[in-house]
């Protein structure tokens, strides 16, 4: 599986609001992933937020979505200010395998202690679940770890936008590709306790 990560810190840069005003705390409250409407669309990715706000999680999850894509034209790389786009390249797809595809994103704490508290613990945690998910054998998809600044209550810090992308040469096999992207993710994650 194609996968990296990269720091998104300064002035400009989002910020991860922990407990916005629709967050569903899905740790206390599983029985709450109804009200999810990105899970309802697809089940895989309820699954992921399922799993990773266990007790036998080392994170929690705060936020997701999904959308669709389209490759970049032309095989053009993609435009910076359009986030429908996306490099087939970067997904380690073949032309055939690109014309339906489709992202997610989850935003990621660790459960101890609510945000990383410093650049170095989330460097470590991201360089540590990249080297997990290259090493699982998908093709097709990606994943993107960003790390950046985040707010939960009082606790300032950092935490991790995870975002996935697969594509597929009909709607069917990229949604299965997203769902093993997932599944990849969440085993990861669960083996960094």
């Amino acid at each position: 599986m194609e996968a990296d990560w990269e720091v998104e810190l300064g002035p400009d840069a989002p910020v991860l609001d922990a407990l916005w005003s629709g967050w569903v705390d899905l740790r206390a409250n599983p029985e709450r992933l109804a009200e999810v409407a990105e899970a309802a669309h697809f089940p895989p990715l309820g699954a992921a937020l399922l799993a990773l706000n266990s007790a036998n999680s080392p994170l929690w999850t705060a936020k997701c979505d999904l959308w669709h894509l389209r490759p970049a034209p032309d095989s053009a790389k993609p435009d910076p200010d359009d986030a429908a786009d996306f490099d087939p390249d970067e997904l380690d797809a073949d032309p055939a395998e690109t014309a339906f595809a489709l992202a997610c994103y989850l935003d990621c704490l660790p459960r101890a202690g609510t945000v990383f508290p410093t650049l170095a613990t989330a460097e470590s945690w991201a360089r540590t679940a990249v080297t997990h998910l290259r090493a699982a054998h998908l093709r097709c998809c990606r994943a993107d770890l960003v790390l950046r600044r985040a707010v939960a209550t009082n606790a300032d810090g950092l935490g991790i936008t995870t975002y996935l992308t697969a594509c597929g040469p009909t709607e069917a096999p990229a949604r299965q590709n997203l769902a093993q992207a997932l599944a990849a993710f969440v085993q990861a994650a669960l083996t960094l306790q």
